[in-house]
């Protein structure tokens, strides 16, 4: 097929068949070279047929996954989701906070860790954040700056200019540029390239569609690398803040920090396969193929949680007098999994002993089970509940 160059639009629109795809280039800056990646805002064209039918796969089982989220209190899901999330997404960039520990207060955390978990409870900010800025801003650099800022603040790489683009090189691996596994470009090229992405994702008369817009995206952020830090965990962010701004999702339902963790070495390798090789096709693959099995197991995961919260009142009928405090106890759980007596006695508006006897109660029938914590408190965990996210 031979390109074709269609006239209504700027000279710098055009189709592009994936095999013709140009990442970019090396560019030598001093003692090393830094990659220098071609804009993407152009014209798209897919004619892939193995890509279409993956798309197909990916859209499905998005819009069940978004379809049976009408089914559910959907703000559990997204609380315990987006804390998972939070957790694997830091846990990429080498923190070491669990699941459990991010659900907690930082009191309850030992305070060697507390660093780790200020950053997994920083992204969570910086998510509820994107979240509330798709409702007046489109997708720019200003939304992109002010999510950094909340997410590097008070935490590693507060000093590395929070909210502001890079202004000197950055680089992947290795103890200098010149030993880098990757060199992104240089830094009087992040305005310029960001812009490109700004208007890539706001170009309404470029109909590629919004899942593959939001691959190429995630891709180009990350080759531009516009953050001395932080950019791995606002480019994984970035990926549920579009679809919810170009209202393919009505809300965050869709986080690929799970597959992308268990699939690193993959995710590593198909972005520098674009840059190598120019094999678009393979990250757009790769990316469809997680979005199809995340939203997947997201349904999945729906689907337990509801049939978990109709076995309970048969579960407290053993406890009789106390089942029905019992009960709002456990409803509590659900909106976070883990407790203390004292909560538990705040809740029931009971003495400290009472709420004792009901922790007791739903450790005895194995809905409760203590953890151990940095805090005097015992803590106190629904881990049937925990291990349909975990």
């Amino acid at each position: 097929m031979t390109m074709k160059v269609v006239s209504f639009l700027k000279k710098d629109y055009f189709w592009n068949e994936m095999d013709r795809f140009n990442a970019g280039n090396l560019v030598r800056q001093d003692t090393y070279k830094a990659f220098m990646p071609e804009i993407i805002n152009r014209k798209w064209q897919i004619v892939d047929s193995d890509l279409l039918l993956q798309l197909s796969k990916a859209d499905l089982a998005l819009g069940r996954l978004d379809t049976f989220s009408e089914l559910v209190d959907i703000e559990l899901f997204v609380t315990m989701h987006l804390t998972k999330e939070a957790t694997l997404s830091s846990k990429i960039e080498g923190t070491q906070t669990n699941f459990e520990e991010a659900l907690m207060q930082e009191s309850a955390i030992a305070k060697e860790r507390r660093g780790d978990w200020r950053e997994v409870r920083n992204y969570l900010d910086a998510s509820h954040l994107a979240m509330e800025l798709t409702k007046e801003l489109p997708f720019s650099s200003r939304f992109i700056r002010r999510v950094h800022h909340m997410l590097m603040q008070g935490v590693r790489g507060q000093n590395k200019q929070p909210g502001q683009y890079r202004r000197s090189q950055n680089w992947i691996g290795g103890s200098s540029p010149s030993r880098a596994m990757f060199v992104p470009p240089p830094f009087q090229e992040v305005d310029r390239l960001m812009s490109d992405l700004e208007n890539f994702a706001n170009d309404d008369r470029n109909l590629l569609p919004d899942l593959v817009k939001a691959a190429l995206i995630h891709y180009q952020f990350e080759t531009i690398h516009p953050f001395l830090d932080g950019n791995g965990r606002i480019g994984r962010l970035l990926i549920s803040s579009f679809l919810v701004e170009r209202k393919v999702l009505g809300r965050p339902i869709l986080y690929l920090s799970d597959f992308l963790e268990r699939s690193r070495s993959d995710y590593y390798d198909r972005l520098s396969a674009v840059r190598e090789r120019n094999d678009l096709k393979g990250w757009l693959m790769f990316f469809l193929e997680g979005v199809e099995k995340t939203a997947s197991d997201g349904i999945e995961t729906f689907r337990k949680s509801m049939a978990l919260e109709r076995s309970m009142p048969e579960r407290l009928r053993p406890l009789k007098g106390r089942a029905s405090k019992a009960h709002l106890v456990v409803r509590q759980l659900f909106r976070n999994p883990i407790i203390t007596v004292a909560e538990v006695s705040d809740l029931l508006k009971c003495t400290p002993s009472t709420g004792y006897r009901i922790v007791a109660d739903l450790e005895s029938i194995s809905i409760l089970r203590p953890i151990a914590t940095g805090s005097r408190a015992q803590h106190y965990a629904f881990s049937e509940y925990i291990s349909l996210f975990s």
